[in-house]
């Protein structure tokens, strides 16, 4: 990221990654009930006669849920969750910085927007193709409703969901939706780390803020916000595709058609509030931990190997 002073050590590719990966799985314990909760109202009336909780606003989806299926449910899909953010944030954030390098021409002071672009864009698709089982997972839990004891559950757990997929569906299911996935990924990764770099740049370029908390702040929060704005639509396609049963929709596209005809087009942005909430809080949190664990953990680095 820009704004390292010249007397701190530059954080290796190593740090970044780990850094990045550990940033965002404590960002998805603070904000994964909001994640949850935008999954529900996303797949709210994709299947109106076997749907029988009635969802509204963020906090209403988070209570009833709460109160039909225990205070447990916000947090349904949390293992999945933890592992696709290590896997798949180390990957998309850890290695933004040294995917731009190699794009930017040798000999240049200068890093440009389409620069940026494209290694956000690189980073996005690479995580999801290491990450996309554990999205699946995570989304097939979060979807799932329990409404008590006597309820039929599918999945006894987060491995056994892997092994029903791949068994029932192929290994092929626990791919499903790769490519939307790779779309609102590519898309979220450009608007989050772009946004985040380039605000980031100029409030320490025009000396607005020091490289500290407020900056980090006001950075992650705007590029949550954009995030949010531009990846909506392909998130809800994302979603409602993963958690389909098999034959549901023959394609991607086959499901963003019905979602129009259906629905019309206001169903692109539906969770978009629980979604700005989380996407924004999750910039926030985890673009904070992020600057300060690569600190942190570059003066270990240090300190170990100094001699005195």
């Amino acid at each position: 990221m820009v704004g390292l002073k010249p007397s701190e050590v530059p954080p290796t590719t190593a740090v970044k990654f780990l850094g990045a990966g550990t940033a965002a799985c404590f960002a998805d314990l603070l904000t994964f009930p909001l994640d949850t909760a935008k999954v529900r109202l996303q797949i709210q009336g994709e299947n109106q006669a076997a749907w029988s909780a009635q969802y509204r606003g963020v906090l209403g989806t988070i209570l009833t849920m709460v109160r039909t299926e225990g205070p447990r449910s916000p947090y349904k899909g949390l293992v999945a969750g933890l592992q696709r953010q290590m896997s798949f944030a180390s990957v998309r954030i850890g290695l933004y910085d040294s995917v731009k390098q190699f794009y930017t021409p040798k000999g240049s002071d200068h890093c440009s927007i389409t620069t940026r672009i494209l290694a956000g864009c690189t980073t996005g698709a690479m995580a999801v193709t290491c990450a996309q089982p554990t999205d699946v997972v995570k989304i097939r839990f979060q979807a799932s409703v329990h409404t008590g004891p006597g309820s039929n559950r599918k999945y006894s757990g987060t491995m056994d969901a892997y092994r029903t997929i791949a068994r029932e569906e192929g290994v092929r299911g626990l791919w499903k939706g790769t490519l939307p996935n790779i779309m609102r990924n590519a898309i979220i990764n450009c608007a989050e780390m772009v946004t985040y770099d380039i605000i980031k740049e100029k409030l320490l370029n025009y000396h607005l803020l020091t490289d500290d908390f407020p900056c980090h702040f006001v950075s992650a929060f705007g590029a949550g916000f954009c995030a949010t704005v531009v990846a909506s639509p392909v998130d809800v396609v994302k979603t409602r595709y993963m958690n389909s049963p098999p034959g549901q929709y023959r394609s991607p596209f086959d499901c963003m058609l019905k979602m129009v005809t259906q629905e019309g087009p206001t169903a692109f942005y539906k969770g978009f509030t629980p979604s700005f909430l989380r996407l924004g809080a999750w910039n926030v949190v985890m673009f904070v931990t992020y600057e300060q664990l690569k600190r942190a953990l570059m003066k270990v680095q240090v300190l170990r190997e100094s001699p005195f």
